[in-house]
């Protein structure tokens, strides 16, 4: 399906969240993020989230409102949205993706591994997507490298282009 030529188009920086109708295009850039993309089939709604980590580090204020930087409280923005366009999340077709590893770091021509925020991240969007009462219905996590993301509210299609991994020089003696 062709894009509207009155089309809005979004972009997600890191933490940013969207939720909307009709002629929107939402993308966004990952590394170690990942983003969850919502879509109803029949309402020609939906978002898309780019969460930066699994959950706050310390325990938010009750009155401190939803911060799209981490996946537990985009989780809460999402169901929000839900309740005011009174639909359900089984009703969505949800897919997910990121959590690439961006860069392998080399200590005395030894490999360590990446720190494991991109896993973390993976892991923690596909539970909490089930546990909500989501459905799945792709997801492309893990790896390396970063991946641009779109999602076309107009027809549900979700496009990703991947791009190889950077690596770190090497410290010098």
């Amino acid at each position: 399906m062709h894009a509207p030529d009155d089309m809005l188009e979004i972009f997600l920086r890191p933490g940013e969240f969207y939720f909307g109708e009709g002629k929107t295009r939402i993308r966004t850039l990952l590394g170690s993020c990942v983003a969850i993309t919502l879509w109803h089939p029949t309402r020609l709604i939906g978002g898309m989230s780019h969460y930066m980590l699994p959950c706050r580090p310390a325990h938010r204020r009750k009155d401190a409102p939803l911060d799209g930087r981490y996946a537990d409280e985009v989780m809460e923005m999402f169901v929000r949205e839900l309740r005011r366009a009174n639909s359900k999340p089984a009703e969505f077709e949800v897919k997910i993706f990121g959590g690439g590893r961006m860069f392998e770091h080399a200590r005395d021509g030894r490999r360590r591994a990446p720190v494991d925020i991109s896993e973390r991240n993976a892991q923690t969007g596909r539970e909490l997507v089930s546990r909500y009462g989501f459905r799945f219905t792709a997801e492309d996590l893990g790896g390396r490298g970063h991946r641009n993301v779109m999602l076309d509210l107009w027809s549900g299609d979700v496009w990703v282009k991947k791009a190889p991994k950077a690596v770190a020089p090497a410290a010098a003696s």
